[in-house]
């Protein structure tokens, strides 16, 4: 929750321009198939319970031990010369709840140079790129102490990155409050509704967390958790280091070991406790200090459970591919 009073050796704006590029292309060339089934598996447990008239076809892929039989594809398996299935999805106009902490906290600093809303920005327009290619129906909510204030989309990509642009030119001056974003959350009616809530990492408390937890019982939801540098760690080149919600200059003689250290054990304690209590819901947490760093999260994650599902050909073999460096290897 820090922010320097000069800028960073790196060059923020240069990384957002490289990073909102990347995102452009990662919706631009990913199939239909891919983008449905990379959500889907970001989405978890509730993916199956989809609305929806008739069934669209996916992905063909071979015949494991356990699926049924009413899925094979005869014709696939007579040219394969063994048992292929054929899995679809039923077609469905979906919702999608993007929720954004907008509290002073927000202004802090993160790593990489650019602020904590920045990279926030940066993840949803990675969930809305793809949502929108679904053609989903999006919102975006923006929460703090004060107010909240829903956003309907109309319009493709290009509105929302507008949008998004206008958001990080709003003035963060009040305190955030997660509670009242996920009690938000909590009464949204429909329950098949993906719920994506971007916030400091500072913001969560154990309270929070289980409110989380029950939360993503209820509803698929994706947590995007943002930190920010250490008050006490910040390198010799960052100069004065600002609290990003008081507005005060975090003095030198503070900035030691020992406070760095104790900082650090309690983002440790929170992290853990936030990925074990939602991962047992069902839910997904996205954890990074820069906008680079959770790029390259929000790729691994979806590679990594389409490779555990026998799907990682929807994402490697798109008819055009992602450069590879954007793809870890599998």
């Amino acid at each position: 929750m820090t922010m320097p009073d000069h800028p960073h050796t790196t060059n923020p704006q240069a990384s957002q321009e490289t990073i909102r590029r990347r995102i452009e292309a990662l919706g631009a060339r990913l199939s239909l198939p891919a983008v449905k089934r990379a959500l889907g598996v970001l989405e978890g447990e509730h993916q199956s319970v989809r609305r929806g008239n008739g069934y669209e076809f996916l992905d063909i892929r071979p015949y494991t031990a356990g699926d049924e039989a009413r899925l094979i594809d005869w014709k696939a398996s007579a040219r394969a010369g063994r048992p292929m299935i054929a899995d679809k999805e039923q077609n469905a106009t979906s919702r999608v709840w993007m929720l954004l902490d907008s509290g002073a906290q927000m202004t802090g600093t993160c790593t990489s140079g650019e602020s904590q809303m920045e990279v926030a920005l940066n993840a949803l327009r990675m969930f809305a790129v793809l949502s929108l290619r679904r053609s989903d129906e999006l919102s975006v909510i923006l929460g703090d102490s004060a107010r909240i204030t829903r956003i309907p989309l109309t319009g493709g990509y290009m509105a929302f990155d507008d949008l998004a642009e206008r958001i990080a030119h709003i003035r963060l001056t009040r305190p955030g409050d997660l509670f009242s974003l996920l009690d938000y959350a909590k009464r949204i009616r429909d329950r098949h509704a993906l719920i994506v809530i971007a916030t400091a990492h500072t913001a969560w408390s154990e309270e929070a967390i289980e409110a989380a937890g029950v939360l993503a019982q209820t509803h698929p939801l994706i947590v995007v958790d943002i930190e920010a540098i250490s008050p006490f760690s910040a390198a010799p080149d960052f100069g004065s280091v600002i609290d990003a919600a008081s507005n005060r200059a975090i003095p030198a003689f503070m900035r030691v070991k020992e406070l760095d250290d104790d900082v650090r054990v309690r983002r440790e304690f929170i992290s853990k406790l936030l990925e074990e209590r939602l991962s047992r819901a069902g839910a997904a947490v996205l954890n990074a200090g820069s906008s680079e760093a959770m790029f390259t999260a929000f790729i691994r994650r979806i590679s990594s459970a389409l490779t555990r599902a026998g799907n990682v050909n929807l994402l490697k073999n798109t008819h055009t591919q992602i450069r590879q460096e954007e793809i870890p290897t599998l």
